[in-house]
C-alpha cells in the first residue's frame, strides 16, 4: 500500500484517516442492496402474498393456503402469510388494474387475465408460464331447481319459457355469468343453430332474468337463501358444494351439451416484480397443480385437470355428451370485443331487454 508523502501532522492524518472511513461506511450503506422477501436464505424475513380470485374458489382456498404455507416453511425455513381477496371476477379484475397488489390472479376466465395483460400488468405469454396453459380447474355449467322441478327445466330451451324466471349474475361483473352466457349462445351455435337464431334465443332467455347479482355465490345466496327465481344458472362446483352443505338437497341438471369451463391463474409480473415476490408466487401458482391441491378442488366441486385426480374423481361429476370449448367462439380475444365489449352483444341485448 502507498501511503502521502506529504508531512501532515499526526492528529491531522488520525482525523482525515477517521473522516474517510466514516465516508466508506455511509457509502457501503448506501450501496448495500436492498433485502427482498425472497431472500430465504438470509434474513429469514416472513413472505408476504395476496391471492386475488374470485367468489366460489373460497371453500377451495380456505383449504389450499394453509397447506401451502406449511409447505413453503417445511422447504425454506422462512414463514409465509397468504392474504386472499374473494369477488366477482370483473370486480376483482379491475381492481388489480386500479391498483390492488396481487401477487397471484385466480380469475374466473382468461379474459380477465388478457385485461391485465393489456395495461401491463401481465408479461406476454404469460398462460405458458405454468403447466396446462395455466388452466387450474374445470367445471361447466349447471342447472339448479326447485324441489321436485315443478317447471319441469331441463334444458337449455327450456329457459326460454315465458312463466320461467332464471337466476343469473351480471356478465359486467362475474366471470361465471359470462360463461353462463357463453352455454346459452353455444346450445344454439353447436347444434346446428346460427348466430342470428342463438342472439334471439339468448335475448328471450334474458327478458327471464328479473335481476342480475353480482357474482355467482351472490346469485346462489339469492336463489338458495331469498329463495328467488325458479332455476339456478351456475357452476356445477356451487351445486356440488350447496349440495355438500347440505343448502341443497334436490338433484341438479347438467345439460348434456354444455360449455367447458376453464379457471386459469397467473403470477402477476409487475407486481411481483416491484414487491420481489416472484419465487414464491411462482411456487404457490405451481403448487395449485400437484395432486394434494387439485383434490381439494375437486372435493370443493371443481373438476380437477390434474389426470391422476380426475381419474380418482370422475364418477363424483355429471357425464356430459357434447363439451365445448371458448375457441368455439374464436377464442377469449374474440369474445372480449364481440360479446362483452363495450357496445357489444351483451350491451345491445341488455338495453333492448331493460
Amino acid at each position: 500500500m502507498v501511503f502521502s508523502q506529504h508531512p501532515f501532522p499526526r492528529r491531522r492524518l488520525l482525523l482525515a484517516g477517521l473522516a474517510s472511513a466514516s465516508a466508506l461506511l455511509v457509502v457501503t450503506a448506501c450501496s448495500r442492496p436492498q433485502q427482498t422477501p425472497d431472500a430465504t436464505g438470509g434474513t429469514g424475513a416472513p413472505q408476504e402474498l395476496l391471492l386475488v380470485s374470485y367468489a366460489v374458489t373460497k371453500s377451495a382456498y380456505d383449504r389450499i393456503l394453509p397447506k401451502f404455507e406449511e409447505q413453503w416453511k417445511a422447504k425454506t425455513g422462512q414463514d409465509i402469510k397468504i392474504k386472499a381477496s374473494y369477488g366477482g371476477s370483473g370486480s376483482q379484475t379491475r381492481a388489480i388494474i386500479d391498483g390492488l397488489d396481487a401477487d397471484v390472479a385466480a380469475l374466473a376466465l382468461t379474459a380477465d387475465h388478457i385485461k391485465l395483460e393489456e395495461v401491463g400488468k401481465l408479461n406476454p405469454g404469460w398462460e405458458t408460464k405454468l403447466p396446462n396453459n395455466s388452466i387450474i380447474t374445470n367445471s361447466t355449467v349447471a342447472f339448479i331447481t326447485r324441489p321436485g322441478n315443478p317447471k319441469g327445466i331441463k334444458t337449455w330451451s327450456d329457459l326460454a319459457n315465458p312463466d320461467i324466471t332464471v337466476i343469473t349474475a351480471n356478465p359486467k361483473t362475474s366471470g361465471g355469468a359470462r360463461w353462463n352466457f357463453l352455454g346459452i349462445w353455444g346450445s344454439v351455435t353447436e347444434t346446428g343453430g346460427t348466430a342470428e337464431q342463438a342472439e334471439r334465443f339468448v335475448a328471450d332467455v334474458y327478458k327471464n332474468v328479473e335481476n342480475l347479482p353480482k357474482d355467482a355465490r351472490e346469485a346462489s345466496d339469492v336463489f338458495l337463501k331469498r329463495a328467488q327465481g325458479d332455476v339456478l344458472l351456475n357452476y356445477e362446483n356451487e351445486a356440488l358444494l350447496a349440495t355438500k352443505k347440505g343448502e341443497l338437497t334436490e338433484p341438479f341438471t347438467v345439460p348434456e351439451v354444455n360449455i367447458r369451463i376453464e379457471g386459469p391463474v397467473s403470477v402477476v409480473d409487475e407486481v411481483v416484480d416491484r414487491r420481489g415476490s416472484r419465487e414464491a408466487a411462482t411456487a404457490l401458482a405451481e403448487y395449485l397443480f400437484t395432486e394434494e391441491a387439485q383434490e381439494i378442488f375437486a372435493e370443493a366441486g371443481f373438476r380437477p385437470v390434474n389426470p391422476t385426480v380426475l381419474e380418482k374423481t370422475e364418477d363424483n361429476f355429471a357425464p356430459v355428451k357434447q363439451l365445448f370449448t371458448v375457441q368455439a367462439f374464436g377464442g377469449w380475444r374474440d369474445i372480449n370485443k364481440t360479446f362483452f365489449g363495450d357496445g357489444g352483444i351483451w350491451d345491445r341485448l341488455f338495453s333492448q331487454g331493460r
